[in-house]
């Protein structure tokens, strides 16, 4: 317990990345080590920056005392890179995480045949249908689910997974005191009694932008391959996908409907090669050889009626080149002009937009401020909510809705019904 609080206090260390903590741990071997190093040794060690040097050398230790604290009154356990438990799978990633916090009951993932289930917020219900036959099926073939928590593809897989009687484990991309979303609540205590909760962030961290492409690397390590039920274009989703790949873990994918944008991304990663599968079979008698007795094929069942999203009128219009929504935007007098017309998920029609008087931005962007810009570039794209906005310009979210509503006022973003904002662009 006495060495836990430095390697709190290393993992902690603002302005020191995850490669800083690696090159760290392996210079000194040991975090302690590290607090106790002289500024002469910290300069010593290769690969850091100044920024890097210059966090090593704050030694105060009340944050981490006060974690460890926290830990203790919650029930949060504190697993390290060092730690025999520590999934082997995970310490063979780039940068794996030093330090690992955990409630629930640790699984040992390198037995089990873990498949990680990702997939859109804000998907059709089809996807949310499929999401949970796939989970269902999974569990019920002896495998392990690993998801987010997040509402969504997320937390229908993981609840499929749980109605079969299977073990799960969710990663978050916030402190394990944190409940993210609010509706995710009764899925965190779920998740509890049948398997873990996991973070690298220490309790306390609010769900930023920047911690969930992070914690995706997680994700995939733990398991043995990651299965994408709905995804957009340049979502989270297909950033675990490419992760995975990098790491060498499998990449499943279910086909989608090509009429609704959720599905661009999983189409495409079976344009470039990943496993089709209509059923949870299909991805665990990939594994069945290495896990003689324990993944089988689950009794049939009866078909699933799953809902099947209308098809949207097909129109013939000037192609127009949509910007990417990570890129810096060109509002110059040459930037072409961008149509937006919003397409429907084809649930109750929640994300069908009211008819509005649409602004010139190209001739309004110099009166923005930098936040709103970042958000105005987010929204180019397609109709966001506020979590996405916060993932996507990397914004707090009290950041975020402070700008949200300033762009209400001004005109330039509608809310639409669902808690969706839309940019008005002429």
């Amino acid at each position: 317990m006495a060495q836990l609080q430095h390697w709190i206090w290393l993992t902690t260390r603002k302005g020191l990345t995850l490669r800083g903590q690696q090159l760290t741990l392996s210079y000194f071997g040991s975090p302690l080590a590290a607090y106790e190093a002289s500024p002469e040794d910290i300069a010593a060690v290769p690969g850091l920056v100044d920024r890097e040097r210059e966090a090593l050398a704050q030694k105060d230790l009340a944050y981490a005392r006060a974690t460890l604290e926290l830990c203790s009154d919650q029930g949060i356990r504190i697993l390290t890179c060092q730690d025999e438990q520590y999934p082997q799978r995970l310490l063979a990633i780039d940068c794996p995480p030093l330090v690992l916090y955990y409630r629930g009951t640790l699984l040992d993932f390198d037995e089990l045949p873990v498949v990680t289930v990702v997939g859109s917020r804000n998907a059709s219900a089809y996807g949310l249908a499929v999401a949970r036959k796939m989970g269902n099926q999974i569990g019920a073939c002896g495998g392990v689910v690993v998801s987010g928590a997040a509402k969504g593809i997320d937390s229908q897989a993981l609840e499929g997974a749980l109605e079969a009687g299977g073990y799960v484990a969710a990663v978050l991309g916030n402190g394990l005191d944190i409940i993210y979303p609010k509706s995710s609540e009764s899925v965190y205590q779920a998740v509890v009694n049948h398997g873990c909760l996991i973070s690298e962030f220490a309790p306390g961290t609010p769900p930023r932008g920047r911690n969930f492409p992070q914690r995706n690397r997680i994700m995939s390590g733990l398991a043995l391959g990651v299965l994408v039920v709905e995804a957009a274009k340049q979502s989270g989703s297909l950033i675990t996908a490419g992760l995975a790949l990098e790491q060498g873990r499998d990449v499943f994918a279910v086909p989608g409907n090509i009429g609704i944008p959720s599905c661009e991304g999983s189409n495409q990663l079976l344009q470039e090669g990943a496993t089709l599968v209509m059923d949870g079979w299909d991805i665990m008698r990939e594994y069945a050889p290495r896990y003689l007795g324990q993944v089988h094929e689950a009794q049939k069942e009866t078909p699933v009626e799953l809902p099947q999203p209308e098809m949207p009128e097909l129109k013939v219009a000037t192609p127009v080149s949509t910007p990417n929504r990570h890129k810096i935007l060109d509002f110059s007098a040459k930037s072409a002009k961008i149509e937006k017309n919003p397409g429907s998920n084809g649930e109750n029609g929640i994300d069908i937009a009211p008819k509005r008087n649409y602004i010139d931005l190209q001739e309004k962007i110099s009166a923005l401020t930098p936040d709103e810009k970042e958000i105005a570039a987010a929204l180019i794209p397609g109709a966001c909510q506020v979590d996405e906005i916060v993932e996507l310009t990397g914004l707090s979210a009290a950041r975020v809705l402070a700008s949200l509503t300033l762009l209400q006022v001004k005109g330039y973003v509608t809310q639409m019904p669902g808690k969706r904002f839309y940019l008005n662009i002429n």
